[in-house]
C-alpha cells in the first residue's frame, strides 16, 4: 500500500512585478524520496523550495504538509547574525540535549573549530556552519525518520572536496526524504532517484535520477520544437486557404478564421526554452612553448610550509587542475605558478609572451553599486570593447543571458549565478593566452557550466583551474596537482577520477585527508616510512613491467647524454650570433628531450615503488 506524500504543492503561481515566475508549478515529495530540483538560474527553483518550506507564499496554489512531518530547510545564504561563535549557532539549533555529543564530530568533519566569529566568516564557512546546525537538529542524519523531509539549496557551494564527499556519505545513510538543489553533477548523480525540471514557470517530473535527466530534457525540447514547426506549417496552410480558398458556407469560413486566430495566438504565446550562452574567447598571440618551469620550490608563512620541494613544467595548451581542501594553499601554489609570488627556495622560470586572464572566486572586482551596463562597459557608454572591437552592450548582455531591461540593474541585487556570468562576461572581453579560473563553478547553473567547459576545451592557450567540482575537473583538465598534506603536492595525469585511481584512495573525509597529511607522501607518490596510508595490497610486477624497469635506465642515460651535449653547444657564447635560428631550434629540442626525461624518470620511480611493494 502506497504511503501518502509528505508534501504537496499544486498549481503554484507567483509574479514579481509584471514578470510571472511560476505559472502552475507542482511538487510532490513522498517518504524516502531522493529528489533533485534542476533548471536554469532564475527559473524559480529556490523560490519553489522556499514555498515548500513555508517561507514564501504563492499568489495562487495549494500547499499541504502531512501532519507529523518534520521539515528542515538549508537556504543558500544562511543568517548567522546574533551569535558570538559558530558553536553557539549550532547549539541553538538543538531540540534535545542528547544530540550535543555530535557537535564536535560535525564541526571537525566540516573543517570548523567552533570558535569562529560569524562576523568574519567566508561564504564557505557560513555554509558549513549551517550544515552542521541542520545535521545536528532533532535527529542525526543516519537515524532520521521516514517522516522527516530535508530540503537543501545549493549545499555544496563553497565547500571543498572533503566536505562535499563527507556530506554525500551522510545523506546517503539517512532514511528521510530529500529535496536537493545543486549545480554539482557528481553530487546529484550520487544522491537523486527522481528529477523535477523547473522550466518556464512550470515543473516536469522524471521518475529517474539526474544521470538520466539531460538526455530526457533534450528529447523533450526536440519534440517541442517539432510540434512548433508543425504548428507553423498548419498556420501557413490555413492562411493560404483564407486568402486563396474557394468560398464555402459562411458559417464554416467563420469557424476556420477563428481557429486560425487561435492557432496564431498559441504560436505567439509559446515560450521557447531559454537559449544557451554564446560567449567566445578573444585569443592573444601565442605564448612560448614553455609556460612555466618550477624546480624544487618551497614556500611558507609564519613557520608553516605551504609548498614543499615542488616541481612541475607546464607547456602551452595544457589544462592543469589544482585540487585540495580549503586552507591547503591552493591560491599560494597558483600565485607561485603564475610568478606572482616569490619562492623561499627553488627556481621559477616563466615563459614568454604570457597574457593572463584571471577569473576569481570572490569576484572582488565587482563594485556592488555599479549597474550591469557600467560593469560591462567600464563606465556608462553603450558599447563593450571585445578584443579591440565595439559591440553594443545589449547584444553582449544577451550573449550571457541577461535581459535588455537589466542594463540599469545594480549589481548588489543580482543572484550568485548572475554575478558569476557577469564575471565571465567582463573577463572574456580581453585577449589572453593563459586562463586562470579560481573556483569558477560556484553559483553557475548546469547549462552555463556546459558553456564554460566548451570554452576551456576550445581555448588555444593554457588553463589553470582551482575547483572542488569533480565532474568539471574530469571534463576539463589534462593533469591534476593534488594536495598530499604537510606542504606536499603531487602531479597526476588526467582529472580528479584519474588522480583518485592513481593515488589508490579517495578524498572521503577531511579527517582522512588530515591523516594522510600527517604521513605525507614522498615526491614520487609513495608513502613515507612509518605511514599507515598504504594500499591494502601491493600491485604485482608483471613481466612487461620487469622488462620495462630494465630498459628505462638505458633510455634515461641516453637522454641525459643528449641533454649534456646540447647544453654544452648552447653554452657557446657565439652560437646565437652565428646561427639564431639554429639556437632556437636547439632550445626547443632541448625542452622536448627534458620533458621526455622527466616522464621516463617518473615511470622508473613508479615501477621501482611497485617492485619494492611486491617484495615487501
Amino acid at each position: 500500500m502506497a504511503l501518502p506524500p509528505l508534501l504537496t504543492l499544486q498549481n503554484m503561481q507567483l509574479t514579481f512585478g509584471t514578470t510571472p515566475l511560476l505559472t502552475g508549478a507542482n511538487l510532490t515529495v513522498n517518504p524516502r524520496d531522493r529528489l533533485c530540483l534542476v533548471g536554469r538560474n532564475g527559473s524559480g527553483k529556490s523560490t519553489l523550495l522556499k514555498m515548500a518550506a513555508g517561507l514564501v507564499e504563492a499568489d495562487e496554489g495549494e500547499r499541504f504538509v502531512k501532519p507529523g512531518t518534520t521539515l528542515r530547510y538549508l537556504p543558500q545564504e544562511p543568517d548567522l547574525s546574533g551569535y558570538a561563535t559558530i558553536r553557539d549557532y549550532v547549539e541553538d539549533g538543538l531540540e534535545g540535549a542528547d544530540q550535543a555529543y555530535r557537535i564536535p564530530y560535525l564541526l571537525e568533519s566540516l573543517g570548523l573549530s567552533g570558535d569562529e566569529s560569524p562576523a568574519n566568516l567566508s561564504g564557505g564557512e557560513g555554509r558549513r556552519a549551517a550544515l552542521a546546525r541542520i545535521a545536528n537538529k532533532t535527529h542525526p542524519f543516519i537515524s532520521m525518520r521516514e517522516g522527516d523531509l530535508l530540503m537543501l539549496d545549493e549545499p555544496t557551494n563553497h565547500l571543498d572536496l572533503p566536505a562535499i564527499e563527507w556530506l554525500e556519505d551522510e545523506l546517503k545513510g539517512m532514511s528521510s526524504a530529500l529535496v536537493l538543489i545543486s549545480h554539482d553533477r557528481r553530487f546529484l548523480e550520487g544522491l537523486s532517484r527522481r528529477t523535477v525540471w523547473m522550466d518556464r514557470g512550470q515543473t516536469r517530473d522524471l521518475d529517474q535520477g539526474f544521470a538520466a535527466f539531460e538526455d530526457w530534457r533534450d528529447r523533450l525540447i526536440e519534440e517541442e520544437e517539432l510540434e512548433q514547426h508543425k504548428l507553423g506549417r498548419q498556420i501557413a496552410r490555413e492562411q493560404h486557404w483564407i486568402v486563396h480558398g474557394v468560398s464555402g458556407r459562411r458559417k464554416r469560413n467563420v469557424r476556420r478564421v477563428k481557429e486560425l486566430a487561435d492557432l496564431r495566438k498559441t504560436h505567439k504565446e509559446h515560450r521557447s526554452v531559454q537559449g544557451g550562452m554564446s560567449a567566445t574567447v578573444v585569443d592573444a598571440k601565442k605564448s612560448g612553448k614553455s609556460v612555466v618551469r618550477i624546480e624544487n620550490v618551497t614556500k611558507g608563512f609564519d613557520g608553516r610550509t605551504i609548498v614543499d620541494d615542488f616541481s612541475i613544467k607546464i607547456n602551452r595548451g595544457e589544462r592543469i587542475g589544482v585540487i585540495g581542501p580549503n586552507g591547503s594553499g591552493k591560491t599560494t601554489l597558483l600565485k607561485l605558478i603564475m610568478g606572482k609570488l616569490a619562492a623561499d627556495t627553488g627556481r621559477i622560470d616563466l615563459g614568454t609572451n604570457l597574457e593572463p586572464l584571471i577569473i576569481d572566486q570572490k569576484r572582488e572586482s565587482l563594485n556592488p553599486d555599479w549597474t550591469l551596463k557600467e560593469a560591462l562597459t567600464d563606465g556608462g557608454s553603450d558599447t563593450v570593447i571585445v578584443g579591440g572591437e565595439s559591440v553594443h552592450v545589449v547584444r553582449y548582455m544577451k550573449d550571457f543571458l541577461f535581459a535588455p531591461e537589466q542594463q540599469r540593474t545594480p549589481l548588489h541585487v543580482l543572484s550568485g549565478g548572475e554575478r558569476g556570468r557577469l564575471q565571465l562576461a567582463r573577463g572574456l572581453r580581453h585577449p589572453s593566452n593563459l586562463l586562470v579560473l579560481d573556483e569558477p563553478t560556484n553559483d553557475l547553473d548546469l547549462e552555463t557550466l556546459d558553456l564554460l567547459q566548451e570554452l576551456v576545451a576550445e581555448y588555444n592557450g593554457t588553463v589553470l583551474i582551482v575547483s572542488h567540482d569533480r565532474d568539471f575537473l574530469d571534463r576539463t583538465v589534462t593533469r591534476a596537482v593534488g594536495y598530499e598534506g604537510d606542504g606536499q603536492w603531487q602531479v597526476y595525469a588526467g582529472g580528479y577520477s584519474d588522480m583518485v585511481a592513481q593515488r589508490g584512495e579517495g578524498v572521503t573525509a577531511r579527517r582522512a585527508l588530515d591523516k594522510a597529511g600527517k604521513s605525507a607522501r614522498k615526491k614520487s607518490g609513495g608513502p613515507k616510512a612509518g605511514s599507515t596510508d598504504v594500499p591494502n595490497s601491493a600491485p604485482k610486477l608483471s613481466y612487461k613491467h620487469k622488462f620495462r624497469l630494465e630498459q628505462l635506465p638505458k633510455e634515461i642515460a641516453a637522454l641525459e647524454a643528449k641533454i649534456a651535449a646540447m647544453t654544452e653547444k648552447m653554452g657557446d657564447a657565439d652560437y646565437f650570433t652565428r646561427d639564431p635560428e639554429g639556437f632556437m631550434a636547439t632550445s626547443e629540442a632541448l625542452a622536448e628531450i627534458q620533458d621526455r626525461l622527466d616522464s621516463l624518470e617518473m615511470e622508473w620511480l613508479e615501477l621501482s615503488d611497485m617492485q619494492a611493494g611486491a617484495a615487501s
